[in-house]
């Protein structure tokens, strides 16, 4: 069982003319088995979200609570967030030159297990991951996104996913430069994971092609820091349809 909450969070960012708030009261609750699709223009505080759960330093919480399972994930450090189940596919996974996929991939299942998983099956659960992403077993020797097509980059967040088998899985813009038969495989991972017992899936996403592969439950437009409309998958296509000019216009208001 899982369930992620997120209660009236509020997040700023330093810029050079001071604190400029980002999130202006976000609540969102994430339960076991739901998967839940945020949307809304650049700028609106998608990825904001994401990266304040995860714990990145560049963002200041200024007000809220962000719980998992009860336990209060803002008082965690990154690594603790990770152990206590939390997972972020970023939009721009970084690269690691000289560290080959399968050092770091062992490297972070050890660190989230507190012990090393036992090398004759870990190979073989890396290969199955890896294979289940139509990449090849080889994959494993190359450095960690060095040289990486877009694709390639984004299939092995999923594969990390897949291995590190967090509780609640974020994904920043999962779908971001995939061509079609990337992003039917991204998919096919992404519903993999959530069709286990025990997961929950918060998939931020500007456009709606990903969710004809992965059904949200939830559908969240974001606009300005907040939560404008919520809604099930018809608000996706609704969006499709319309776009999000009359949120952004009652925003400005």
């Amino acid at each position: 069982m899982s369930k992620l909450e997120i209660n009236d969070l509020q997040v700023s960012v330093e810029t050079e003319d001071g604190p400029k708030q980002i999130l202006k009261g976000v609540t969102l609750t994430i339960n076991d088995g739901e998967t839940h699709a945020i949307m809304g223009p650049n700028g609106s505080g998608k990825s904001t979200l994401a990266y304040s759960i995860a714990g990145h330093p560049k963002y200041t919480i200024t007000g809220g609570t962000v719980t998992l399972d009860g336990e209060d994930v803002l008082a965690m450090s990154v690594d603790e967030r990770a152990r206590a189940g939390l997972f972020l596919a970023m939009q721009y996974p970084v690269e690691v030159p000289g560290v080959s996929v399968a050092n770091f991939l062992r490297t972070a299942k050890t660190a989230i297990d507190g012990e090393a998983p036992k090398l004759r099956t870990w190979v073989k659960d890396v290969n199955t991951a890896l294979e289940n992403l139509d990449l090849d077993a080889s994959f494993s020797g190359r450095s960690v996104n060095e040289g990486f097509s877009g694709g390639e980059k984004k299939r092995h967040e999923i594969a990390q996913l897949e291995l590190l088998d967090p509780k609640v899985a974020i994904l920043d813009e999962t779908d971001s430069g995939l061509d079609i038969d990337a992003l039917r495989i991204v998919s096919e991972g992404v519903n993999r994971f959530r069709s286990q017992e025990g997961k929950g899936v918060l998939l931020i996403t500007h456009y709606t092609r990903i969710l004809r592969y992965i059904t949200p439950d939830h559908v969240h437009v974001f606009v300005d820091g907040r939560i404008a409309e919520q809604g099930g998958p018809e608000l996706a296509d609704q969006l499709e349809a319309e776009g999000y000019d009359k949120y952004t216009k009652t925003a400005t208001v």
